[in-house]
């Protein structure tokens, strides 16, 4: 196992979650020199039988819904510290 870095499970997950609904946005950050880069994913939440997915697929009926989650997303983003790394 030569030359792999430790998993670490936090980097796996969002840094920030908006949900309005079935419709929801993660916020994931990636570190760099210049300070953390932030970058938003939307999914919709929908039913199969028993079984709960996700889509990155949206109907008419979304698009406002992911425009006010992207704003509140953009507004998060805009709020946190922009540090360099040390």
């Amino acid at each position: 196992m030569k030359n792999q870095t430790p998993v670490n499970i936090s980097k796996n997950q969002p840094v920030h979650q908006i949900r309005h609904g079935a419709v929801s946005a993660s916020i994931w950050c990636q570190e760099t020199e210049k300070g953390p880069m932030f970058n938003v994913t939307f999914q919709r939440a929908y039913k199969d039988g028993d079984n709960w997915k996700n889509s990155t697929s949206f109907g008419r009926n979304n698009l406002l819904v992911i425009s006010l989650i992207a704003a509140r997303a953009f507004e998060w983003i805009g709020s946190q510290p922009r540090r360099p790394k040390p």
